[in-house]
């Protein structure tokens, strides 16, 4: 059974035309695509690629906190 996993990622266009990019878990690893479609299915197979291997761990700790600020 498959199950659909949302990932976080940055990209921008290349001055030579397409898209650059990385996932934000793993921002040390980039890929291209010459639409953001294609930049898509990079960064799905780049995912792939990173998690077949045990000794690779992200580069971001997974943290999260919420703070207070006055408004």
């Amino acid at each position: 059974m498959l199950i659909n996993m949302n990932l976080s990622y940055t990209y921008w266009e290349a001055k030579e035309g397409g898209y650059i990019g990385y996932l934000n878990q793993y921002p040390d690893y980039w890929t291209q695509g010459d639409s953001i479609e294609e930049l898509e299915k990079m960064l799905a197979s780049l995912y792939g690629d990173i998690t077949q291997f045990d000794d690779i761990q992200s580069a971001v700790p997974e943290h999260t906190g919420t703070i207070a600020v006055a408004v």
